[in-house]
């Protein structure tokens, strides 16, 4: 049995990530401090998931507060850390890139620095596809040398990568990083695309929709996530420092994606047209051949199957 710190617990990759690690018998220390940017109830809710799930132990606490992270690392002394807290969100990080920098980049340091000074064996820590800017080139790949982020947001996650890599060098800690593409499915953040469009075709709310619908994503599942994570947790030892993509290597357009939204609600959308946001990537693609090889990442839920369990998870929620 491991002793897993998660931060970011609460959330919706972390409550999903904690779930599956309690199942797996291993004890987990969540650390979240319940961020407003969406409603605590619904971060209440997936901890009362995780507390009836076996050997459990929430903190509220912020990263960001170093004498907090150190009086917890000393007295828990985790084997592994799975580091997944930030300022999530490429808009709201151009109204706020100082707070983004401050959670996101500072917040990472102090918890290396606490890893250190405990021995932690191996720490995981997520990044974002966001990271790749508008590439020229798709699919993306992890050692692609133009990766030229456009919003504060991008940016802090890549100076994350930067930082973990100089703290492997240093310390010999295996630390991976992972570059999550469009996460979705059962408790997914309210503010994000599919949760949110689903909630206004259901109610006969016309959805935003920037650009001209060809943008496009790799919508990935968030049980697929679950499952790189943890055998990224198992096989970082034999690489010391390293990236990974997790995605689906299937991107959707825009438009596709809402016509299959629609036909899982089973209404069809009314669409408010409006203008490319600041900061958007025109696409996304993960090229999967590092995490297929040395993770034996293998994504299995279609698009279409993903939506049908968000939507069923969003009715039964009410």
């Amino acid at each position: 049995m491991a002793t897993i710190l998660v931060t970011g617990a609460a959330g919706f990759i972390g409550s999903h990530l904690c779930q599956a690690l309690l199942a797996d018998g291993d004890r987990v220390i969540a650390v979240d401090n319940l961020d407003p940017f969406y409603e605590e109830a619904i971060k209440r809710r997936n901890l009362g998931v995780l507390e009836k799930s076996g050997d459990f132990r929430f903190e509220l606490a912020d990263i960001r507060d170093a004498n907090a992270m150190q009086s917890l690392f000393a007295s828990v002394r985790p084997s592994v850390v799975v580091h997944l807290a930030a300022k999530a969100g490429v808009r709201p990080s151009i109204a706020d890139p100082v707070g983004y920098t401050e959670t996101n980049v500072r917040g990472t340091s102090i918890l290396l620095e606490q890893a250190r000074r405990v021995g932690v064996e191996k720490i995981v820590v997520a990044s974002s596809s966001s990271v790749y800017g508008n590439a020229p080139s798709v699919p993306f790949r992890e050692d692609d040398h133009a990766i030229m982020p456009i919003s504060p947001y991008a940016a802090t996650k890549r100076s994350v990568e930067m930082i973990c890599h100089a703290h492997a060098h240093l310390t010999g800690m295996p630390t991976a990083c992972l570059r999550f593409f469009t996460v979705y499915g059962p408790r997914q953040r309210p503010d994000l695309a599919i949760a949110k469009f689903m909630r206004m075709i259901a109610s006969g709310e016309p959805i935003p929709v920037f650009g001209d619908g060809s943008t496009s994503r790799d919508y990935t599942f968030i049980g697929d996530i679950v499952t790189g994570i943890r055998s990224s947790i198992e096989r970082i030892p034999e690489h010391g420092f390293r990236v990974w993509n997790l995605g689906s290597d299937s991107p959707i357009r825009l438009d596709a994606l809402i016509a299959s939204i629609a036909e899982t609600v089973g209404q069809e959308p009314v669409i408010d047209r409006q203008g490319m946001q600041a900061g958007d990537v025109a696409r996304t693609w993960a090229d999967l051949t590092r995490s297929r090889h040395e993770l034996a990442y293998a994504p299995s839920t279609s698009l279409v199957d993903g939506l049908g369990l968000q939507w069923a998870d969003a009715a039964a929620q009410g």
